[in-house]
């Protein structure tokens, strides 16, 4: 077991060390003076996302942008809530004091057809898109002034097909919203990181764009429609295999969007749960290999926990993880502006952590899921 366990955390040290040189090996993008040229249809699907569809209305009023090229279309996925009433309401307030106005903003219904919601959201605002170029986003998200500049000065450097792009965090203090944050950063983190060592295999459909035309033809989510979660990962993946070179990182501070973390442990759990139930499904099998590593990296500190009677043995492994993983942390949390913070955290985040990760791991495996008052089948 101790040869195991030694063998699991040198592989867990190289993959680490590997991901934060790859963070480094991805230049942060510099915004150039150039004619807005790229045309986009940025869609949003939502469900009961009252209480934050004014703030991403706001920052959508204050898009510096073009407004010839650009329209928004919100799909209602069914909600209960007034959400429709809040946007009409915000609308009325934004049309009087921004250039976007309502014939740029677009309120459809969801077409169910499969499985999944998301996708079906997306699917549909696809068919009746009139632009050259795809954003997806979330209704519980902020848009930063300059992000569709970014994405198209970007657009026009570098030729991609599709984009991805950072997703930040809002938090304040209390110990679930900074595991949280440092929790999805390490997803940033890794992300960033594939990139850079020329492995991408991460994504987040908060903030990610894609041409229309390569969307279909590669048939949108056909042959993944029957799973309920991963809007973004599956389109990635096949994206990826078609054209690895054509999808790129947009390192950007200018095009890092803003979401707020969940404010229960139960909806952590869900939305967690919800997260790892894809995996499985994704095909490539490196990838899978990379989870295995993590969640036996983890399990292995557990063990140690549990197992030895010495403290130095019950120890070591906790703290050898923390120290491996502050190699890609340092990086990432200065890059997304959290380094009072996330340092102030991180030890105790860190020791957390692996109870959580393996819990959540064993949870997706065994059980359904909840999400915006649904339940789902792995």
């Amino acid at each position: 077991m101790i040869w195991f366990a030694l063998f699991t955390f040198i592989l867990y040290a190289i993959l680490i060390i590997a991901l934060a040189v790859g963070f480094t090996k991805v230049d942060e993008f510099i915004l150039k003076n150039s004619k807005p040229k790229t045309s986009f249809s940025v869609i949003i699907p939502f469900r009961n996302e009252a209480k934050n569809l004014p703030n991403l209305l706001k920052s959508i009023s204050l898009l510096n942008y073009p407004k010839e090229l650009v329209e928004f279309i919100f799909v209602d996925d069914a909600s209960s809530d007034n959400s429709l009433v809040i946007i009409e309401r915000v609308l009325d307030t934004i049309s009087r004091k921004s250039e976007i106005t309502r014939t740029n903003i677009h309120v459809i219904k969801n077409v169910r057809t499969t499985n999944s919601p998301k996708k079906d959201a997306i699917t549909t605002a696809i068919s009746i898109a009139k632009n050259s170029w795809i954003l997806t986003t979330d209704a519980d998200c902020i848009l930063p002034e300059n992000w569709l500049t970014t994405f198209d000065n970007f657009i026009q450097q570098k030729k991609p097909k599709m984009v991805v792009a950072p997703v930040n965090y809002k938090v304040k203090h209390g110990f679930l919203e900074q595991f949280q944050l440092l929790d999805f950063i390490s997803l940033q983190a890794s992300t960033i990181g594939g990139f850079g060592i020329h492995f991408p295999f991460l994504c987040n459909g908060a903030n990610l764009g894609y041409k229309k035309e390569s969307f279909l033809k590669l048939n949108g989510f056909s042959g993944n429609n029957t799973i309920a979660s991963g809007d973004d990962i599956f389109l990635f993946e096949k994206f990826i295999e078609n054209d690895k070179k054509s999808v790129k990182f947009l390192k950007s501070r200018n095009a890092m969007v803003t979401t707020f973390p969940v404010k229960t442990w139960k909806d952590l759990i869900n939305q967690r749960v919800r997260w790892a139930s894809k995996t499985s499904k994704i095909k490539d099998y490196k990838v899978k290999l990379i989870g295995v590593l993590i969640f036996f990296t983890n399990l292995m500190v557990l063990f140690s926990l549990f197992y030895f009677d010495s403290v130095l043995l019950k120890l070591f492994p906790i703290t050898l993880k923390i120290s491996i993983d502050l190699c890609l942390f340092m990086p990432t949390i200065n890059f997304y502006k959290h380094k009072k913070s996330g340092y102030k955290w991180y030890v105790l985040c860190s020791f957390f952590y692996p109870f959580f990760s393996v819990f959540i791991v064993l949870k997706s495996l065994f059980s359904k899921y909840n999400w915006k008052g649904r339940t789902f089948k792995k």
